[in-house]
């Protein structure tokens, strides 16, 4: 009979915590709007325009978030509580609150908080991963964003058969996010494994150089290019299937992909570099951006998400790693950096929709756009 070691079971435990950490803070804070939009399109009136600027609140509070961790130095399993604890009260009070001037601002919370669950998450896990000679569990710490994101759009797709409103959901993902955050709550309270050094986690600063720029710079593409068919493919797929038990599978395989790539990923560590994943995921996503406009139909919408789900948690994950690699005592400063640099890219991308289609037009034309700045990106990197 084996005994596991007492390090084995820390290590275990933080990536269990991390798992669901992201899956509450990403997968319902940042994602559960998606296959909720079109619940709230049927029975409160919202449009795709007025979708975009919600969306663009959530990002604008995210972007605000990141650059809070440079600026406001807190402990980081301080701002994962704060940020969990934030996300489940933001979640609930969408389902009841009815004006969207509340949405707006109940929007751009849960995109603060999200920022913070993301990096401090991140630094907290990864650093303590490493220190109990455990790093390969990083893998299944980014796969909460994908499971957090199969659970809220399987709950919704239910909720939608059942012919529950957006109000419902708002509320049951809600309560689930708090009591999913109670049950990891300890976790983030108590030291695990061997802490880093106070100087180290409190070094939020940044050494700018010319490979920490192009970091920033590709993460900030890659925010644009991923958030036009993240934010509207269920949208879009309502718009050729009207059946919800149809339409509403598009946002579960976007989170199914997700969660998947990042696990398979782990197989490939030893075969390729981080740097060259990310060019990879950028190409590929390029691809399953560009295909709703060249291929109308309900079955490129669901390979549009299966690919860019399948690579925007990869290029999330190896951006990390590689922020963590090259800013290395500065490896927080950097990840919030890059975390800026993504949300700005969020902000322009949905508002590009809005204003596109209040024009007259379609969103064929920004996801051209997006297509074309993965393509530079992915260059870039190389």
């Amino acid at each position: 009979m084996t005994v596991e070691s007492p390090a084995r079971r820390s290590a275990l435990t933080i990536a269990l915590a991390g798992v669901v950490a992201l899956a509450v803070g990403m997968g319902i804070g940042r994602f559960a709007f998606t296959p909720i939009l079109p619940m709230m399109q049927e029975d409160a009136g919202v449009s795709i325009a007025m979708g975009g600027w919600l969306a663009s609140a959530n990002y604008i509070g995210y972007l605000a978030g990141a650059l809070s961790v440079i600026w406001w130095r807190i402990g980081a399993t301080t701002g994962i509580r704060a940020g969990l604890a934030a996300i489940g009260l933001a979640t609930l009070a969408m389902g009841l609150a009815h004006h969207v001037a509340v949405w707006l601002l109940l929007r751009a919370l849960a995109g603060v908080a999200s920022a913070w669950v993301l990096i401090y998450v991140s630094a907290w896990c990864l650093e303590r991963l490493a220190s109990l000679e455990r790093p390969a569990l990083g893998n299944i710490v980014f796969a909460g964003v994908g499971a957090g994101i199969v659970l809220a759009g399987g709950l919704c797709l239910a909720l939608m058969h059942a012919g529950a409103g957006s109000a419902r959901a708002w509320i049951v993902l809600g309560a689930l996010s708090i009591v999913l955050s109670a049950a990891i709550w300890t976790v983030f309270g108590s030291p695990s494994g061997a802490p880093a050094s106070p100087e180290r986690l409190a070094d939020r600063g940044m050494a700018w150089d010319r490979e920490s720029l192009r970091l920033v710079l590709c993460y900030g593409a890659f925010g644009f290019g991923y958030i036009i068919p993240a934010t509207f493919l269920p949208a879009m797929a309502k718009e050729v299937v009207r059946d919800p038990v149809v339409f509403g599978w598009s946002w579960p395989v976007f989170g199914a992909a997700a969660m998947g790539s990042t696990l398979a990923t782990a197989m490939l560590r030893s075969l390729v570099t981080n740097r060259r994943l990310w060019v990879t995921s950028h190409l590929v996503m390029a691809f399953g951006v560009a295909l709703p406009i060249v291929w109308p139909g309900i079955v490129p919408i669901m390979l549009a998400a299966l690919l860019v789900g399948g690579t925007f948690m990869v290029v999330t994950m190896v951006g990390m790693q590689e922020a963590r690699s090259v800013g290395r005592v500065h490896a927080t400063g950097l990840m919030a950096a890059a975390t800026s640099a993504f949300a700005l890219g969020q902000i322009v991308g949905p508002i590009s929709v809005s204003l596109v289609v209040g024009a007259g037009g379609g969103i064929s034309a920004a996801l051209a756009i997006a297509c074309i700045a993965l393509v530079v990106s992915a260059y870039a990197l190389i």
